[in-house]
């Protein structure tokens, strides 16, 4: 197995007003192999959502070294990791960051416009995407129109849509009731197998 996640020592630091410093991450370690499923867990303030942000190069470390597939993160440039984001990694967040004015249909394919891919393209996959969580009678709803439970699925859609090397899921089951948040652990388990 190839090593996807390599993380070092991994410091998060931030600096409020009046200087008062918060260590959100102290000297972490991490190595995820290629294919394993890997969950990180803590209470609420632990530092997960910084991990993450720091995995999927939306924010870089203090201290520490990370290196993704092998290439170290910190010596690449922000269309390096822009590319990286929209190729090879997909997110889902507690939030869903869904478009309010746009379909299930619409959200899913979003990111693989911004990949360029043609139009066509990115309906059929985002079709597919969208029937692989169990949702191809709700593509043309939108986001006002479905259950918490079916936000998210459209949000794990729209991250499986551009068939990532690494999914990221922030706290996915979150804000759903326990019924919900355990048929999404399912399916993530599904997505996994």
């Amino acid at each position: 197995m190839s090593t996807v996640i390599e993380a070092k020592g991994i410091k998060k630091i931030y600096t409020l007003e009046g200087g008062l410093k918060v260590h959100a991450l102290n000297g972490l370690d991490l190595v995820v192999e290629n294919g394993q499923y890997a969950a990180i867990m803590g209470p609420s303030g632990s530092g997960k959502s910084t991990l993450l942000q720091i995995l999927g190069c939306l924010d870089t470390p203090s201290e520490g070294s990370y290196k993704l597939a092998g290439q170290e993160v910190a010596d690449l440039t922000e269309d390096e990791l822009s590319g990286i984001r929209n190729q090879r990694i997909g997110f889902i967040f507690q939030a869903y960051n869904l478009l309010g004015r746009s379909t299930a249909l619409q959200n899913v394919a979003l990111p693989l416009m911004y990949r360029g891919t043609k139009a066509k393209e990115r309906t059929r996959l985002a079709k597919e995407a969208l029937e692989r969580v169990g949702l191809a009678d709700r593509m043309g709803h939108q986001p006002n129109q479905l259950s918490g439970g079916q936000k998210q699925r459209v949000a794990i859609a729209r991250a499986l849509a551009t068939d990532p090397d690494i999914l990221l899921a922030d706290e996915p089951t979150g804000n759903l009731d326990s019924k919900t948040g355990d048929e999404i652990l399912g399916l993530f388990q599904e997505l996994h197998e």
